[in-house]
């Protein structure tokens, strides 16, 4: 089996040798030859004489014999002359000869063609739009692409294009030139819905589908294909206007009726088709599912006679649709699906999940390891001479119903109208790619319904199984059994790596935590240090304030006492000593008539205010500060002389 990176060089070989330029049916045709490119080559395009040489092995197979005119030797040898004909590797000729791509790219009134290699960029296909239309690459957005918007760095083979393709540019950023009402009228119609009735000739049905104004021909094309099962290079169409000449235009500028327009197709006739139609009968596509018959099983396997069968199919298709056509929501969708399933086989089934498909891929995948479930996806045919048995017998089995219940998410689709088999299809080639959306595309009526079971992974959703309506309680139940066995191994490291990576993160969180405390804890002791360091300097202040004060305060004392007189003073002098509390003696002369506040004065300018210390006298001990200051010294008795002696006041 081809890896996928095996796939890609091989299809984009295949559609260079054949010219197949749709990609679908590139990939059914390399899948009935089991993904062999020269055997798919030799089934594609018919051999006349010679043979085709497989590189990926020593087998030679019939073929197109290598022509020298067309593939010239670099330097032949002028001696040769020999009429063997040389055997090319078909990979070695893909190498010589690049494919060129033709791009027709439109903006406002103007096209632009530009031919590249396959193996350019699409940032250089924007080199060469700025040079020929002067608008920076920066403002330049290029619209047209079939696989939606691409990063400039994507590579042009990479994408599986065409060989002609058209594209538009939109420059939102730039202002529109006076005279755009031409391309105001397109940009309307590019937002706008289209209804296609598509009537396919050859069983006399109709198709009402829906397209936006963006949309290609190609992606019309393709939906019929999906719908038909005629390819695209087979399908013969009556209805298109005559301005729809190439299947790269958008719906909005092709010319269509709005908002209904009528086509018809039918599938046309020619030697490759039947010879396609025959290959498909005698082929069988294997891909993903684990069912290896297409033949329904004998009814008898399932209790049930033939008539019961085909009796229950027929009064199925008489009851209301299984799901509405063309549902916006998938919710509702859902929940008409449940009740409808209820109605006709009984309350005892599987739990629907209501919501999108993403929805259920949310609630089985995207949880805790412990808690991730596998995901069943049932899909619903009426048409289905299956469905019945399928649905009475298998799904509705207590057995089944509780083992799903336990241990998958079930959510269901109705393939039984076109519209909505559509939007599975799509909504299958986004989730799972488009080799499952191909084996489900391929899948005849008559082997639905059909019952995945999805596994997710890391970086995508894995297929376990695909089993067909042809089988019975007992082989659904081991299928049931066997994914989830694979399920569980895997769930199981999953629930290891979440478990380290837990430990890991509370690890690192208590680290965390350990580290921020530790900041607050510093935080809290530098604010702390900080207040202490504020406090400390505001006291420092205040007692310098203090002391400034009492400095000033003593040298206003000092400056207003009245001189010392001398001893041989006319005036009777009294001379004073006092004791201070350190034991030094402050002594002074005053006169008799001095009044006592002089001599609080002088103490006072000595750094002994009278409020805060007490002058005594011994014998008899007084407290001079209670007496009078206005008296004289003579008046207190402290005449001639006195010793006196400061205490601080408590």
């Amino acid at each position: 089996m081809a890896s996928n990176m095996d796939r890609e060089m091989i299809l984009a070989d295949f559609q260079a040798c054949t010219g197949i330029e749709n990609i679908d049916e590139a990939i059914t045709l390399l899948e009935q030859n089991n993904w062999d490119l020269v055997a798919a080559i030799n089934g594609v395009i018919p051999q006349e004489n010679g043979i085709l040489q497989s590189d990926y092995g020593g087998e030679t197979i019939p073929g197109p014999a290598f022509d020298p005119a067309s593939h010239p030797a670099p330097s032949p040898a002028p001696s040769s002359s020999s009429a063997f004909r040389p055997v090319i590797p078909t990979r070695q000729i893909i190498e010589r000869q690049p494919r060129m791509l033709d791009f027709r790219v439109e903006y406002r009134d103007r096209n632009v063609d530009v031919v590249l290699e396959d193996s350019c960029t699409v940032g250089e296909i924007k080199q060469i739009l700025e040079n020929e239309l002067q608008i920076p690459v920066s403002k330049m957005l290029l619209k047209g692409w079939k696989t939606g918007d691409v990063e400039d760095s994507m590579v042009l083979k990479s994408l599986h294009l065409p060989k002609n393709n058209s594209l538009y540019v939109l420059t939102p950023d730039l202002p529109p030139p006076s005279s755009s009402s031409h391309s105001g009228a397109l940009q309307e119609s590019l937002n706008q819905n289209f209804m296609l009735i598509i009537t396919h000739r050859e069983v006399q049905r109709e198709y009402n589908l829906n397209f936006s104004g963006s949309s290609t021909i190609q992606e019309v094309k393709r939906n019929v294909y999906d719908l038909t099962s005629i390819p695209v290079r087979h399908q013969l169409w009556e209805g298109w206007p005559a301005s729809a000449t190439d299947d790269s235009m958008c719906l909005a500028e092709s010319g269509l009726s709005y908002p209904c327009h009528r086509l018809t197709v039918g599938r046309r006739s020619s030697p490759a088709q039947t010879r396609e139609q025959s290959e498909e009968q005698s082929t069988d596509v294997h891909m993903v599912s684990d069912s290896d018959g297409d033949d329904f099983e004998d009814a008898s396997e399932f209790g049930v006679d033939d008539g019961e069968v085909f009796g229950m199919a027929s009064s199925a298709l008489r009851k209301s649709p299984m799901m509405p056509e063309n549902a916006e929501n998938e919710g509702d969708a859902l929940l008409q699906f449940t009740a409808e399933f209820s109605s006709r086989y009984g309350d005892c089934h599987p739990v629907f999940f209501i919501g999108s498909l993403e929805a259920a891929f949310q609630e089985a995948f995207y949880v805790k390891a412990r808690d991730r479930k596998l995901l069943a996806i049932y899909l619903h045919h009426d048409e289905s001479v299956l469905t019945n048995v399928f649905c009475s017998q298998m799904l509705c089995a207590e057995s089944i119903v509780s083992y799903l219940s336990q241990n998958f998410i079930t959510w269901a689709w109705d393939l039984t109208k076109d519209a909505n088999r559509a939007r599975f299809l799509t909504m299958c080639n986004r989730h799972f790619g488009s080799v499952v959306a191909q084996t489900i595309r391929t899948q005849k009526t008559d082997q639905f319904p059909l019952f995945l079971i999805i596994m997710g992974k890391r970086s995508s959703n894995e297929v376990l199984n695909v089993i067909q309506g042809n089988t019975t309680v007992d082989e659904l139940m081991m299928r049931l059994m066997a994914a989830m066995e694979i399920f569980t191994a895997q769930q199981q490291e999953d629930i290891k790596d979440e478990d380290e990576r837990e430990a890991r993160e509370n690890v690192k969180r208590e680290q965390d935590e350990a580290y921020r405390l530790s900041l607050e804890a510093d935080r809290a002791k530098r604010e702390a240090h900080e207040r202490e360091m504020a406090e400390q300097f505001r006291l420092e202040q205040i007692r310098k304030e203090q002391e400034e004060e009492r400095e000033a305060i003593r040298l206003s004392l000092e400056q207003a006492l009245p001189p010392e007189p001398k001893e041989e003073d006319a005036e009777p002098v009294s001379k004073l000593r006092i004791r201070t509390p350190s034991g030094e003696f402050l002594e002074r002369r005053f006169l008799a008539s001095n009044k006592l506040q002089i001599v609080f004065d002088f103490v006072a300018s000595k750094g002994f205010p009278w409020d805060e210390f007490k002058l005594l006298s011994t014998f008899p001990r007084r407290d001079i500060t209670q007496l009078d200051p206005n008296k004289s010294l003579l008046e207190v008795k402290l005449f001639p002389q006195e010793t006196l002696f400061l205490e601080a006041k408590e």
